[in-house]
């Protein structure tokens, strides 16, 4: 390893301004070379970042996006390369110690503690306090519903995270990221749970950011948004940079082409399917408790079609797709469900599968996975009946099936025995969708399928998706993706406050149509809904 000491610092200048001045870089990443045992995640990176600038940084999973990340939010410390900070070589040992120098992180990876309130979260490892050295947690408080506020989250701030939806967690880390008032912050991921009024929230508040001359480096695979908020765009594949370019001298198939190496043609399958008899039947649903109540929902899904989901945050997508997979108390659950024309009681994931549903969660982490468990026994869990003789485990049937799933998907692994953790996104979602597969599900539930996972890795699952309708299943697809639902759904049903606002067939579907229904409602306390004019 080189030491940066006894390097001598190199400033560069940066684009000229209106008035012809040169900016100096606020980072400089020079060399950057990180290696794991058997990988080599990064090879000779440069990387510069200029103050009131949104850079984003782009590359499929496994590219080394968040690894570069990482080092310069000092979670690594141990590479070769070198880090400048306003031209002063600096080599940061702790997410603290980048803290310090100005320079904040939104991870993919939410890092908080679910038990806390969302008070505390928001101001872990740097809480005020008051007389006596007693937390300060009235200020806390006042500041927490201030930050959430400025991106539009009204939520109780005394609430245990674990009580939160994916995206209010998302929203809050950043929040917590934005509290910190940095120089140079960086986002990795930050709208992969959130819907296109969401985004467009956080959006405001990045060029706000940009105008006051914060430097962000902004991580995304939603390719419309990096167009809508890059001032530049780097790619990184392999481990290497392959380009960078200002956002104005590339466009989407150039971006692509970069990403993936090759031409990218149909991200979305054409292949026309047939739609078959009703699968699935739903009446009058309703939940009474939770955290979004559900208002007599009813819809079908037929063999071979796929049906959208859409909604806002909190219009109850998650809680549908739960309702259907048996995750309520059965105390607060009232209407009917039918499966192929029989009523069924889902009293419980088990029992769901048992009637052919397979649920696929928008939190594959916390929900989906057992992260430090192999990928044969990931793949395996759901099914493992299937492989039993007696009361014992057939091992090589197992593997077999497992080997078989493994190169259907091609899910991208060193062998069925690595852990789940050690996978990218897209594999791991791919085991996800993998494990179910397994069980062959008549009625499959999605929810933000592609969340989090790069363009190839997107393309794959988008075809998995419609093969499995193709061969028979029904579909039930829930995302904040507009684009996802506007080219796989047959029919869209959009949710608005816990309801069906209205349904849009394929052909008429529109972003528009989905955000007029989307936000059709209005509530006042205790009033019934009313149609906004």
């Amino acid at each position: 390893m080189s030491d940066p000491e006894n390097v001598p610092a190199v400033v560069s200048s940066g684009p000229p301004t209106p008035d012809g001045k040169q900016v100096a870089p606020v980072l400089t990443m020079r060399g950057i070379t990180k290696q794991f045992p058997g990988v080599r995640a990064l090879s000779e990176v440069d990387f510069t970042v200029y103050p009131g600038e949104v850079h984003v940084l782009v590359g499929e999973n496994g590219a080394g996006k968040s690894t570069l990340m990482k080092i310069l939010s000092g979670v690594y410390s141990d590479y070769e390369g070198r880090l400048e900070l306003d031209g002063t070589l600096i080599r940061l040992h702790s997410p603290r110690d980048a803290q310090k120098h100005g320079i904040a992180m939104i991870h993919q990876d939410l890092q908080q503690i679910p038990e806390l309130p969302v008070y505390e979260n928001l101001f872990l490892g740097r809480e005020y306090q008051g007389f006596l050295g007693k937390l300060d947690r009235q200020r806390m408080r006042m500041e927490a519903r201030q930050w959430l506020g400025n991106l539009g989250l009204n939520i109780d701030c005394d609430r245990p995270v674990k009580s939160l939806r994916v995206a209010e967690r998302q929203l809050l880390e950043i929040a917590k990221a934005l509290s910190l008032q940095a120089r140079v912050l960086v986002m990795d991921e930050p709208t992969s749970a959130l819907s296109s009024e969401e985004v467009t929230r956080l959006f405001t508040v990045i060029r706000k950011l940009r105008a006051d001359g914060v430097a962000i480096v902004y991580i995304s695979h939603r390719l419309d948004e990096i167009f809508t908020i890059a001032d530049r765009i780097t790619v990184l594949r392999d481990a290497h940079i392959v380009d960078s370019l200002l956002a104005t001298q590339m466009d989407r198939a150039l971006l692509i082409r970069l990403m993936v190496g090759r031409e990218l043609k149909d991200l979305f399958p054409t292949e026309p399917r047939e739609v078959g008899s009703e699968l699935l039947r739903v009446a009058g649903l309703t939940i009474t408790r939770g955290r979004r109540p559900l208002h007599d929902i009813s819809f079908v899904v037929r063999a071979g079609e796929i049906v959208g989901l859409a909604g806002l945050l909190g219009a109850g997508r998650t809680e549908v797709l739960e309702a259907l997979y048996g995750v309520p108390h059965p105390g607060d659950v009232r209407g009917t469900i039918q499966v192929a024309s029989h009523p069924v009681q889902l009293t419980s994931p088990r029992s769901a599968i048992a009637a052919g549903i397979s649920f696929v969660t928008e939190d594959r982490k916390g929900q989906s996975l057992v992260l430090i468990r192999s990928v044969r026994e990931n793949i395996s869990l759901v099914g493992l009946r299937r492989f039993l003789r007696g009361p014992f485990l057939s091992l090589p049937r197992e593997a077999k099936a497992v080997d078989g799933l493994i190169h259907r998907l091609r899910i991208k692994t060193p062998g069925p025995e690595t852990l789940a953790v050690q996978l990218s996104g897209g594999n791991q979602q791919k085991v996800v969708l993998a494990k179910f597969l397994l069980v062959q599900p008549r009625i499959i539930l999605l929810d933000e399928p592609t969340q989090g996972i790069d363009i190839g890795a997107k393309a794959e699952i988008y075809t998995l998706i419609s093969s499995l309708a193709k061969a028979g299943a029904g579909v039930l697809l829930a995302s904040s993706e507009m684009p996802e639902l506007l080219a796989l759904c047959d029919r869209i049903l959009v949710l608005c406050e816990g309801r069906v606002a209205g349904e849009l067939a394929r052909g008429e579907a529109t972003q528009e149509k989905i955000l007029e229904l989307a936000t059709r409602f209005h509530f006042a306390a205790g009033d019934a809904p009313v149609v906004a004019a």
